[in-house]
């Protein structure tokens, strides 16, 4: 059966061209979560009025990618240290935050990130805001599966591209055989 988690860091036609890659992942859907307006759109996120992130919501089998699975490929493709940007991407749209579903997701994410901070790995504390999904708004239609759809745009080439070619090569053996 499969379980659902929400993800934000930085634009989520990244985001969710590198989740694309995975084998176990059923659907990576472009949305928004985390604001205070119904039924946002991408203008007004971007506005930065609404409180929203720009999420991914993964559908995926946890018998063959796992939630850890998934927060490892998180961290991978984006800066967890840079607070309200990613990038060229700057608001508090493109914040890094985990919107979980459940408390078991709560804990291993907050675990996480315990682990990433104790670890030292970065320069910089990890600022990835961990909340409850609330609501999840689906993107309107020519956000869904953007990088397939333009994978010659300019921005795609910059910024989606090296995070795909980050999670081939790293995570080789979660990466869907095509």
């Amino acid at each position: 059966m499969a379980e659902q988690a929400t993800f934000g860091g930085g634009c989520f036609w990244c985001i969710e061209a590198a989740f694309e890659e995975l084998d176990g992942v059923e659907s990576v859907t472009s949305g928004y979560a985390g604001g205070h307006v119904d039924d946002p759109s991408y203008r007004e996120v971007c506005s930065g009025n609404t409180g929203h992130a720009e999420v991914v919501q993964v559908e995926y089998d946890p018998d063959v990618v796992s939630y850890e699975g998934l927060l490892e490929v998180f961290f991978t493709v984006h800066d967890p240290t840079q607070r309200n940007r990613q990038g060229p991407d700057v608001g508090t749209q493109y914040r890094s935050i985990i919107l979980y579903h459940d408390g078991r997701q709560r804990e291993l994410a907050a675990g996480y990130i315990d682990a990433l901070d104790e670890e030292g790995g970065y320069d910089d504390p990890v600022v990835t805001e961990l909340e409850p999904l609330e609501r999840f708004w689906r993107a309107e239609e020519k956000h869904q599966s953007y990088f397939d759809k333009n994978p010659n745009d300019a921005y795609c080439q910059m910024h989606a591209q090296p995070k795909i070619e980050k999670v081939r090569e790293k995570f080789r053996e979660k990466v869907t055989q095509s």
